[in-house]
């Protein structure tokens, strides 16, 4: 039987792989993630064969980028234009973002639209604010939630560090009728991403280093979906242990 383990305390949406990300109070899930999540990416036009996106552990300068919405939407979610840290909004596809990111990157880039999104390992990331308070109190930082970047951050009812762990190979259901769910499927291992201040982009290893000394570099964890539906902040979250979600199914 589900048993509720908290709230959600936050809901955080990223149009463009690296680059900052939207707070929202409600969000779909569908089958590819939040609806407009991770949707949009910079491609590095020189890059010949690897990981082709540009990344703020390349640039960490794309995180003081933001999206912008002028007017309707394009496409769905995705945004029509993207704030420069000088302030300046340009158009999400237009070349002078490109101009503007590569100039900073020292090699030409492209605006890339994947329907089904750009991402790591896998479409959902959660975090429950115990684990950012207490990678905060290891490293001696603030550690803003943004470092961590997770579409779903939880106010847990135990309010232990690390209890995301406990869900890996459970499932997530949020709200009480007809809820979105789900499956989690592995912890989330870091990369110096989390280091960044999210407002100046500056460095703080010490996050990342307290992660690989008491948590084996891992902080958080991430998930498929197997229900779509509607999440929102202060929807009541339940989770299912994997053995007995299967008899159900």
């Amino acid at each position: 039987m589900p048993i509720k383990i908290g709230e959600v305390e936050a809901l955080f949406r990223y149009p463009v792989k690296s680059m900052g990300g939207e707070l929202l109070d409600v969000a779909d899930l569908g089958w590819h993630g939040l609806d407009g999540d991770r949707r949009l990416a910079f491609r590095r036009a020189d890059l010949r064969g690897g990981f082709p996106w540009l990344t703020a552990t390349k640039l960490p300068e794309l995180i003081l980028f933001s999206p912008v919405r002028q007017g309707p939407a394009v496409d769905g979610n995705i945004p029509t234009h993207v704030r420069a840290p000088d302030g300046k909004e340009l158009g999400v596809f237009s070349q002078e973002l490109a101009t503007e990111v590569g100039r900073r990157h020292g090699s030409p880039v492209e605006m890339m639209h994947l329907d089904r999104g750009i991402f790591d390992e896998a479409p959902i990331s959660v975090i429950t604010s115990a684990t950012v308070s207490e990678i905060g109190r290891l490293a001696a930082q603030h550690t803003d939630v943004r470092r961590f970047r997770p579409n779903i951050l939880i106010s847990s009812l135990r309010s232990v560090p690390f209890e995301e762990d406990e869900w890996v190979r459970g499932v997530l259901s949020f709200g009480e009728t007809d809820p979105a769910a789900i499956a989690i499927t592995n912890r989330d291992e870091r990369c110096s991403m989390v280091n960044f201040d999210p407002d100046s982009a500056r460095s703080a290893p010490e996050v990342l280093k307290a992660i690989v000394r008491v948590r084996d570099n891992k902080a958080g964890v991430y998930g498929t979906v197997t229900r779509r539906g509607r999440l929102a902040v202060g929807q009541s979250i339940f989770f299912e242990p994997a053995a007995e979600h299967r008899e159900q199914l």
